[in-house]
């Protein structure tokens, strides 16, 4: 990503109602649908400014990854966690095999072969250890703010369910999220399409009003992910299990 998009990234991930809720919605699945040991080693594949790795350190120990020098110096801020440098598939800076848990938030829409990039991830996974990544879903939605990002796509949960698949692993919970907001987010892109307004700043943390409204919109998608997977949305997040040796 631009240099810019990091540094509006580090300021506003603590605040942002999106940031804040994914985290809020990411941790109720790890603690709902993930069996891990005590002291388990995670890795967080791609971990930008580090907005994650707080949440992470809740499960166990965190490692994590990221191949932008200046987002990896805002990651450091966020605690004693060993950041190193690295990128996906081919130089991933620990050893295969030792981690119960591997992540990837918002990573594969990034990467050309995603395939090749999952396959490489799942080498570091210990057998009988975990995947969990989030996605942006859907291609109809794709907007500016995609191409700002340098996103390469969006998925369903077909090409999901497929990629993790092919990478050797078995799913084991999938949904969609960020749905109780979509219509209006739906809405929102399709006329900034029409009026050619796509430009206008996605990642600005909005009035405070605004942006309490939003984050507790969806943060009370936590109630019901678990119990009900929903059938569309804003995001896919996808658990999966390496097989047992």
């Amino acid at each position: 990503m631009d240099r810019q998009i990091y540094h509006q990234m580090a300021a506003v991930e603590d605040t942002h109602w999106w940031f804040v809720a994914r985290r809020t919605i990411i941790k109720t699945i790890l603690s709902t649908c993930v069996v891990l040991p005590e002291k388990a080693q995670i890795l967080e594949a791609g971990c930008g400014t580090g907005g994650n790795l707080s949440m992470l350190t809740d499960f166990g120990e965190v490692s994590a990854f990221e191949p932008d020098t200046e987002a990896r110096k805002f990651a450091g801020l966020k605690g004693n966690h060993n950041i190193q440098a690295g990128y996906l598939p081919d130089k991933i800076p620990f050893g295969m095999g030792r981690f119960d848990l591997v992540t990837a938030f918002d990573v594969l829409e990034h990467l050309e072969d995603d395939k090749t990039c999952l396959l490489a991830l799942g080498d570091h996974v210990r057998p009988g250890g975990w995947m969990v990544l989030t996605v942006p879903a859907f291609q109809f939605l794709w907007s500016k703010h995609d191409e700002l990002h340098h996103h390469k796509k969006r998925y369903s949960k077909r090409k999901l369910l497929n990629v993790t698949q092919a990478a050797g692993f078995l799913p084991h919970f999938m949904s969609f999220f960020n749905t109780f907001l979509f219509p209006v987010a739906f809405v929102s892109r399709l006329a900034k399409k029409i009026l050619n307004t796509q430009n206008t700043q996605e990642d600005k943390v909005p009035p405070a009003i605004i942006n309490n409204i939003l984050l507790r919109v969806f943060c009370m998608e936590r109630f019901f992910i678990e119990h009900i997977p929903f059938p569309f949305g804003l995001s896919l997040i996808m658990v999966a299990q390496k097989p047992q040796e």
